[in-house]
């Protein structure tokens, strides 16, 4: 699926540098990078709605002491 993205002027110039030294595309990094980067953001925002959740009293938090009582049968 084509999606255009506008980069800084410094980025921009560091990808063609890197594209142009290992004569991959710029495609191909920001596609490496996008793939790369994504579960690491879903992860932060799925923390953040967690969390916050949690502030309203909307989510059970278990202390340690509950979590491994039981795992040890």
């Amino acid at each position: 699926m084509p999606t255009s993205v506008r980069l800084s002027e410094e980025t921009e110039k560091r990808l063609d540098a890197l594209a142009a030294r290992t004569g991959r595309s710029k495609a191909f990094y920001l596609r490496e990078m996008i793939e790369s980067g994504i579960e690491d953001l879903e992860d932060y925002y799925l923390a953040t709605e967690v969390m916050e959740r949690i502030k309203r009293g909307e989510e059970k938090v278990m202390s340690s002491e509950e979590f491994w009582r039981g795992l040890d049968d």
